[in-house]
């Protein structure tokens, strides 16, 4: 009913009473279609209690004992409502609860349970239907057993309007947080933030990479250091050539970065001194790097054999191609920064004579 709280409180009036009279199978003569019946019928709540709530569930059943293992029984399908107010869900449960070997007649005696599974929905008193099964027997002769019914009564509490007060619906409950739930979520965060750092770390040392060697001196000095390793005849022999060359002129080539900003590591020597021709490079400088950078690429490339007389104006021609533009970028800074009228003070470069890369 509309507002109130349904009990149902059971009237059992064979509720616990099992099948005691024992199993006697009769001939076809004696029983053939006739309806036999039977006592062990039982009504009882899921949840053992002295009352329960309306829409509760109860076994509604029987119980048999020493049926034998040869018997057939047929179960007749549950009608859904079992009747006005009470619906039935569909399907026997059946259990074997005990199995008596009998040697002597080579045989097995079984206690079998029947139940199905109602909901009483209104109140009332209400008059469950008998339960029926039939025995079939070896000889294909058919019994039909009858449980006795059962009665239920369903009762209502009432509820007194003039101190009941509504209550809105409870808020959902929740619950306290565990490790075993957080820690998954602290790991996988901690080792997002690892693989990212590796990411950007991995990145970085990409960028420096390819951003080329830094200079931690000034270029000029650093390619004067290069140079002077190549210094004497020691590289001048035919087999050593090729070393002596790419020394000379990837030194060169790296001040040339440095100094104007060529990229000049990765160009070819065409390109380079396309490049140069745009700078302030003095014309016999740039004649000289340029026969120079040639000569290199036909020793390194085509194995031309220069000359001693060749090799010895080699580092000569490249000091003074470093000296000198580096002479001139101080000359442009220093004018850059002296005040008007002032002349520029000429910065005091040592300039090296032909006879210091002389074979000795």
């Amino acid at each position: 009913m509309k507002g109130k709280c349904l009990i149902a409180a059971l009237f059992l009036g064979a509720v616990t009473v099992s099948a005691q009279e024992a199993w006697r199978d009769t001939t076809a003569k004696d029983t053939g279609g006739r309806v036999i019946l039977k006592e062990g019928s039982f009504i009882r709540p899921v949840t053992p209690r002295d009352s329960i709530l309306v829409a509760d569930r109860l076994l509604y059943g029987f119980e048999l004992e020493n049926v034998p293992d040869s018997t057939v029984l047929a179960f007749p399908p549950v009608a859904n409502p079992l009747m006005q107010d009470v619906l039935a869900i569909p399907g026997w449960n059946i259990d074997t609860l005990k199995v008596q070997k009998i040697r002597a007649a080579n045989t097995r005696l079984l206690n079998i349970r029947a139940q199905i599974a109602i909901q009483p929905f209104e109140e009332g008193t209400y008059e469950l239907p008998p339960l029926f099964v039939q025995r079939i027997h070896v000889d294909g002769t058919v019994d039909t057993l009858q449980f006795e019914s059962q009665t239920i009564q369903v009762f209502t509490m009432p509820v007194d309007t003039a101190t009941f007060i509504p209550h809105d619906l409870r808020e959902q409950a929740g619950y306290p947080l565990t490790l075993p739930e957080v820690l998954p979520w602290v790991m996988g965060f901690w080792l997002a933030v690892l693989l990212i750092a590796g990411l950007v770390s991995w990145l970085l040392s990409r960028k420096h990479a390819a951003e080329g060697p830094a200079f931690r001196e000034p270029a000029h000095i650093t390619a004067l250091r290069k140079l002077d390793k190549f210094r004497g005849d020691k590289y001048w022999a035919p087999e050593k050539q090729k070393q002596f060359y790419s020394g000379v002129t990837d030194a060169l080539r790296e001040y040339i970065v440095a100094r104007y900003g060529v990229s000049a590591m990765e160009m070819t020597t065409a390109e380079i001194f396309s490049d140069l021709r745009k700078t302030d490079v003095p014309a016999d400088l740039y004649e000289e790097m340029k026969d120079l950078f040639e000569r290199a690429d036909f020793v390194k490339f085509a194995k031309f054999v220069a000359t001693p007389e060749d090799n010895a104006t080699v580092l000569p021609q490249a000091v003074r191609f470093v000296t000198a533009t580096y002479q001139s970028q101080v000359e442009e800074e220093a004018a850059s920064e002296a005040p008007e009228g002032e002349e520029s003070p000429k910065p005091a470069v040592h300039e090296e004579k032909d006879e210091d890369y002389m074979p000795r």
